[in-house]
C-alpha cells in the first residue's frame, strides 16, 4: 500500500511539474491557433493554411510543376491558385533540392523543394516548401514544424487569430 500511495505522490508531482513547464510562456514566441491566414511571395496570394507540428516540412498545393534549367541553374515553374481572384497564379523559384516522401500506400513520391517567403500575423519567414497537388486536402498550404521552429507557439483550440500583417516589399525573393 505504501508503495503505490508514493508512486501515486510520484506521478502527482510530476504532473504538477509539468502543467508548470507548460504555463511557462517564452515571450519571444507568438501564439497562433492550427488554422491561419497566410500571405506567400511578393504575388500576395492569400491562403488558409495548417500550422502542423507533426510534420517537419511545409508543402503547397501546386499544379503543373515544371522542372527546368536556366544557366546552370535549375528552376521550377507551378502554378498556385489564389482563392480572392478563382484564379492561377504562375511563380517560379529556383529549386533548392528533390524530396521523397513516404506515403501511407504507395511508393515514396519525390517532390521539388523551393524558398517562399511567408506572412504569418508579424512574422515573415523564409521557408522551404516542397510542391505536390492538395486539391483532395481542406488547406492548400501546410506549415511544417521547421517554418515555425523558435518562433510559433501553436493552440489547437483556436483558428483565424491573427491577419497577415507584412508589407509586400518584406515578402519579395
Amino acid at each position: 500500500m505504501r508503495r503505490s500511495l508514493a508512486q501515486v505522490f510520484l506521478l502527482l508531482v510530476f504532473a504538477l511539474a509539468g502543467a508548470s513547464q507548460a504555463d511557462a510562456r517564452d515571450p519571444s514566441k507568438t501564439i497562433f491557433g492550427y488554422v491561419e491566414r497566410v500571405v506567400i511571395s511578393a504575388e500576395g496570394l492569400s491562403l488558409k493554411a495548417r500550422l502542423d507540428t507533426g510534420a517537419l516540412t511545409s508543402s503547397l498545393d501546386a499544379h503543373n510543376i515544371v522542372r527546368f534549367r536556366r544557366g546552370d541553374a535549375r528552376f521550377v515553374r507551378f502554378d498556385v491558385h489564389d482563392p480572392a481572384t478563382d484564379q492561377y497564379v504562375t511563380l517560379e523559384r529556383r529549386l533548392v533540392r528533390n524530396v521523397r516522401i513516404r506515403q501511407h500506400e504507395g511508393p515514396p513520391v519525390r517532390r521539388p523543394v523551393v524558398r517562399m517567403r511567408l506572412c504569418l500575423g508579424h512574422l515573415v519567414r523564409e521557408v522551404e516548401v516542397n510542391l505536390t497537388s492538395r486539391k483532395q486536402l481542406i488547406y492548400p498550404l501546410l506549415i511544417g514544424r521547421s517554418a515555425m521552429r523558435r518562433a510559433v507557439i501553436v493552440d489547437p483550440d483556436l483558428t483565424f487569430t491573427s491577419s497577415p500583417k507584412c508589407d509586400l516589399a518584406e515578402l519579395a525573393e
